[in-house]
This record gives C-alpha cells, sequence and structure tokens, in this order.
C-alpha cells in the first residue's frame, strides 16, 4: 500500500484510508480492504484508494477480487503512475508490457530518495555494485577506466564502490530526487532514462554499468544496441539481472520489477557484438526477507579475449566462446 501522499480532499475518506494502512502494514489485509471499500464509498474514484484496495484483496489471497478495483484504476491511471496497468500484467489480466510506464519508476525512486540508500545496504542487504565490482576484478584486476557511464544510478554507490578507479564517472537517472543525491559521487549527472541518457553523452566510455536497473527497464534490446554504440573499443559492460525461470526471457514478477533469462541475455549480446566474458548467479538482495536470485554480468566487444565465465557463484569454471 505504498500510495501514501496523496489527498483524497474529503477528511472522512482520508481517515479511512489511513487506517487501512496501518491494518496493511499490521498484516491485517481483509480489514485493510474493506476500510479502503469504505473510502471509496465517499470518493469513488480515489486512485489510491483503488490500488490500495486491490493490493489489499491480494495480499488476502483473493487476486480475483483485487482486478475489478485495478481495471478501474487503470482507465484512471492514465501516465501509470501507480503502476496499475503493470499490477494487471503481474496477475495475469492482460499482457506484460515490455517496459514500465516511466511515470511509475520515477515516482517510485523519486518518494524513496531519502530512504534509498540505508533501506538497500542495511535493511535489503543489497550487494549488487559490490558484486559487479567483483566480477571486473576477476576479469581485469586491478584496472582503471578513463570513463565510464552508471545507468540508473540511484544515489550513486556503484561510484562509492568503485572510487578511485575511474577518471570520469558520469550518472543517470530518471529521478531527479536522486540524482540530487548521487551528484557528489559523479562528475556529472543527467536526468533521464538510460536511452535518452547514452544519447545525450554518448561516449566513448571505457566502462558502463548497471546494478540492479533493468528491473525497472524490460525488454533490453535497446538498451543493448546504445550500450554498444557508446562503447570504446576495449570497453566493458558491467550490470546485474533477476534471474527468470528456466525457458523464460522475459518475466514480470509481483513486486512489479521484470527478471530475464540467461539465455537472453546471451542471445541480446551475441546479436549487438558483445561477447559474455563473466556471467555468474548470485543473490542480489532480499525482498521480504526472501533472497533473491540474479545474474551479475560482464560483457566486452567481440574481439576482445574471452576470459571466464562463472555458472556456480564465485566459482570461476572455464572460458568461453559466446
Amino acid at each position: 500500500m505504498g500510495v501514501a501522499g496523496h489527498s483524497s480532499g474529503d477528511l472522512l475518506a482520508d481517515r479511512r484510508f489511513e487506517y487501512a494502512r496501518a491494518y496493511a502494514e499490521a498484516g491485517e489485509h481483509a480489514a485493510a480492504a474493506d476500510l479502503c471499500a469504505q473510502a471509496l464509498e465517499i470518493v469513488p474514484d480515489w486512485l489510491p484508494a483503488l490500488i490500495a484496495a486491490a493490493d489489499a484483496l491480494v495480499a488476502d489471497g483473493r487476486p480475483d477480487e483485487a482486478l475489478p478495483w485495478l481495471r478501474r484504476a487503470a482507465a484512471l491511471d492514465a501516465d501509470g503512475l501507480f503502476g496499475a496497468g503493470l499490477k494487471l500484467a503481474a496477475l495475469g489480466a492482460v499482457a506484460m508490457p515490455d517496459h514500465p510506464p516511466a511515470a511509475y519508476v520515477r515516482g517510485l525512486f523519486d518518494d524513496y530518495a531519502d530512504r534509498f540508500e540505508t533501506a538497500l545496504v542495511d535493511d535489503l542487504a543489497y550487494r549488487a555494485p559490490w558484486l559487479i565490482a567483483a566480477a571486473l576484478d576477476a576479469v581485469r584486476p586491478g584496472a582503471n577506466f578513463a570513463a565510464g557511464m552508471d545507468l540508473g544510478c540511484g544515489t550513486g554507490l556503484m561510484a562509492k564502490v568503485l572510487a578511485g578507479r575511474l577518471g570520469r564517472f558520469i550518472g543517470c537517472d530518471l529521478s531527479a530526487e536522486m540524482t540530487a543525491r548521487a551528484a557528489p559521487r559523479y562528475a556529472e549527472v543527467l536526468t533521464g532514462d538510460v536511452l535518452d541518457s547514452l544519447a545525450r553523452a554518448p561516449g566513448p566510455y571505457d566502462l558502463v554499468t548497471a546494478a540492479d536497473v533493468f528491473v525497472y527497464v524490460g525488454a533490453l534490446d535497446a538498451v543493448f544496441a546504445a550500450t554498444r554504440r557508446a562503447l570504446a573499443p576495449h570497453g566493458l559492460f558491467a550490470f546485474s539481472v533477476e534471474e527468470a525461470p528456466a525457458g523464460a526471457d522475459l518475466v514480470l514478477r509481483d513486486s512489479l520489477r521484470y527478471a530475464h533469462g540467461e539465455a537472453y541475455v546471451r542471445r541480446l549480446a551475441a546479436e549487438h557484438g558483445f561477447n559474455v566474458l563473466a556471467l555468474d548467479r548470485a543473490t542480489l538482495r532480499l525482498d521480504r526477507r526472501t533472497p533473491i536470485s540474479g545474474l551479475v554480468v560482464l560483457l566486452g566487444a567481440t574481439h576482445q579475449e574471452n576470459l571466464v565465465a562463472h555458472n556456480q557463484p564465485g566459482q570461476l569454471v572455464r572460458s568461453e566462446k559466446c
């Protein structure tokens, strides 16, 4: 029920909604749904309450009852800020979109920026930047990079982890709240999506990174193409993705985060002129205390020497041609 901060304009409806949020946080999802319904009797088209009612019903194990609320919300959520269409897709009620709405991602991280770094590292055991740094060290021990871009930089954890290893590191993020906090850690920060940022500052780069970013991008064909164009001849592309179930290319999870299959990543790499220099399975973070498994991937241009591939966490197993 992460839809606070949007008043209905009616004090009684707002109060019902606040009670609903408190019940949801306590795990009393049926009561939360009932209170949201009461708020909607007063203000029928109030988007936060529609979304919260649906979320509570899904959490209560009643997804079919959530669908009418979500369909109503989707008709009102024109720019996708509340993610109503994504929620319908995650429930299988509509086709999965290739990408999430920009307004949804921007709003999510604008709201999250003031507590983002502490929540990720301390509460969610977030590890992606450190895993990417370890992959770089395994392939190019001790290497420094003249220029780099950090896609979806957030508050700049990737820059913190790679401090002293880049001559000029540019960060970009869709959220202006995030780039404002990240600015001290980069030579320059850009506010915009990854494709827009790569077009505005086209490189060449010796290193492009994306830690826990593609979960909010979805389909990656255009990103791979733009990154390949931006890389210097010996440049590296290092990123993490949550791993989709075996046989799946792209999946939208109930967390509204995209997961990507290993075969999908390898196919895109080959199509866009990359070698897979390293690919390692690892736990990226926790979600509701559950470990989230992902892939940590390091790509290089096809003319580069292939070095190693990881098929087990932390274990270098063999040289491989892509």
